[in-house]
């Protein structure tokens, strides 16, 4: 009578068990489905990406700009 209690509850526990981790599952899998949905939207944007091309007659304002050496955290007045 007990041994068989002990069965059915461990029966009833090992369900229980089951069923939650088959939702833990349909959750993480609907998760990677999200994640490869935006790891396309991401791709699709980084395809969109135009570098321009630098030349001779490039605008001086486009150009990147140097640290003066006045900021150079390089260079110590203190020495």
């Amino acid at each position: 009578m007990v041994f068989g209690a002990i069965a059915v509850v461990g029966l009833v526990v090992l369900v229980c068990y089951g069923v939650w981790l088959s939702h833990k599952t349909a959750d993480v899998m609907s998760e990677v489905a999200v994640l490869a949905d935006r790891s396309g939207q991401l791709m699709n944007l980084v395809g969109q990406i135009q570098v321009p091309q630098s030349g001779l007659g490039a605008d001086p304002a486009s150009s990147p700009r140097t640290v003066p050496d006045r900021l150079d955290p390089r260079q110590d007045d203190v020495g």
